[in-house]
């Protein structure tokens, strides 16, 4: 994928090394001095101390008063990182940031200029959402509560785990999340939501296939115009686009995990269901097409 020859977004909030992640730190750190700090009333006082300290990172995600990450050159403020440019050396991170940056070029064109842009998170194990807590191991995610994408950079190596090598494959991850920006941004999110406290647990999940499968459609809707416009897309993308799409279906993830497939339990469909609509959304570039809840087979 030629994603070195398209701009840049700056709607990159790098938390990464920071937050939370450093708190299991300073609780072992503590724990090793416990006996000692037991014994006199300094030590006691030094973990009450420490104690307000760790709960005042948990619920604030980490975010000091003026903080400078490692690596990072950008300056932290109070309340979250500071939305910008990501270093020129951090080559996975620039990925990301370009990859951000053609999905609000073609989410904006789509949406005739109504698309406000959704932040994208980087960081480590885990971090404060607007959704609760959010963790590195439960992979990519959108919070429609605070409108951000969440992704720790590990999850480029549990796709290769997966089968789904390959830059378009991740770059079809990012675009999949701001599918369900999009989503929100149309009120359909909000939709389901409310269909979903009326209904049994069986057509609550079949809600969230909907919702899943159509955000999958939109990243297809989205490689349309990063291949035909943007003239981004290398012989063998496509491919890694419908193999990352098909590594996630419930059904391959439920077999990998050693459970029978309990088709009552998908969440996101099967990997025929995520392929079949992601290459639907790339052959039409029109995210009128994506309409899952009409056409769910």
């Amino acid at each position: 994928m030629r994603w070195r020859k398209t701009k840049q977004s700056t709607n990159i909030d790098d938390r990464r090394g920071q937050g939370p992640a450093h708190s299991g730190m300073a609780v072992a750190g503590l724990l090793r001095f416990l006996p000692f700090l037991l014994k006199t009333k300094v030590g006691k006082l030094i973990l009450v101390v420490g104690g307000i300290y760790l709960a005042y990172q948990y619920l604030t995600g980490g975010a000091g008063m003026m903080d400078v990450q490692p690596g990072s050159g950008a300056m932290q403020q109070q309340g979250g990182a500071q939305t910008g440019g990501v270093p020129a050396s951090d080559e996975e991170a620039q990925f990301v940031a370009a990859i951000l940056g053609t999905t609000e070029t073609v989410w904006s064109k789509l949406l005739d200029g109504q698309y406000p842009e959704p932040q994208l998170v980087l960081y480590n194990n885990i971090t404060q959402t607007g959704c609760g807590m959010g963790q590195a191991q439960s992979g990519p995610f959108y919070c429609p509560a605070d409108s951000k994408v969440y992704l720790d950079l590990s999850f480029m190596d549990e796709l290769k785990k997966l089968g789904a090598p390959g830059d378009f494959a991740f770059a079809y991850v990012i675009a999949h999340e701001v599918g369900h920006h999009v989503q929100n941004v149309l009120g359909t999110n909000k939709q389901v939501a409310q269909m979903q406290q009326q209904a049994s647990e069986t057509e609550a999940n079949r809600l969230s296939v909907m919702l899943e499968l159509q955000a999958d459609c939109y990243a297809g809707v989205w490689g349309y115009y990063v291949h035909n416009d943007m003239q981004l897309l290398e012989p063998g993308d496509i491919e890694e686009g419908l193999k990352a799409a098909s590594s996630v279906g419930d059904d391959r993830l439920q077999e990998m995990a050693g459970q029978a497939v309990q088709p009552d339990a998908f969440t996101h469909g099967t990997s025929e269901q995520r392929s079949s609509w992601f290459r639907k959304g790339f052959e039409s570039g029109n995210p009128n097409d994506c309409d899952t809840f009409q056409n769910l087979q």
